[in-house]
């Protein structure tokens, strides 16, 4: 009797451990390439890379948003008209979240978990998260002008993808105050 409790006691401990372990690697994957987004995004014409400088400002503004100084000097984003694509990356936990954002007339038109890295909080990728950004602004005080709820046991995944909200819709407007005149 033993011996047989013995054996389940094992089969039981295996049965967790490689649900633990499935339930990890099954959170972290790309869920979809920056290209296709860009694609999707455009219509399968996307159009040429631009580039955003960092100006002492705007570095500033983006370094508030992020609660650290971000690293690049220059951001790449896709432009067709007043509709912008940027492919932006935050740490969550411990690994970054690459996520796409398109902004139009200074507002987030969609918001794309494209790759994530972290054992947990993968809940954000879903639409049921990812739309509530639909629509966002900057408010005055450089805050997203509309709510968003959070996802239990995700907090640090939730934060990132604010921040990527709010620093997408900044340069946003930096693009559009950096834009040749008529």
């Amino acid at each position: 009797m033993t011996a047989a409790r013995s054996a389940t006691r094992r089969a039981v401990v295996l049965l967790f451990a490689f649900v633990a372990v499935t339930g990890a690697v099954q959170a972290t994957g790309t869920y979809q390439e920056p290209a296709a987004f860009l694609d999707e995004m455009f219509g399968g014409a996307t159009p040429e890379p631009s580039l955003l400088w960092l100006q002492p400002e705007v570095r500033a503004r983006a370094e508030s948003i992020l609660g650290h100084p971000p690293g690049m000097l220059r951001v790449r984003y896709w432009n067709v008209a007043d509709r912008r694509a940027w492919i932006l990356e935050e740490i969550g936990r411990e690994q970054p979240i690459t996520v796409g954002i398109v902004t139009a007339a200074g507002r987030i038109e969609q918001l794309r978990v494209l790759i994530f890295r972290e054992s947990r909080g993968w809940e954000v990728r879903h639409a049921f998260f990812t739309d509530q950004f639909r629509g966002a602004a900057l408010d005055a005080g450089g805050q997203l002008s509309q709510p968003v709820d959070g996802v239990s046991g995700a907090t640090l995944s939730v934060s990132a993808l604010t921040r990527l909200g709010r620093l997408a819709l900044l340069f946003h407007e930096a693009a559009n105050a950096s834009a040749p005149g008529p």
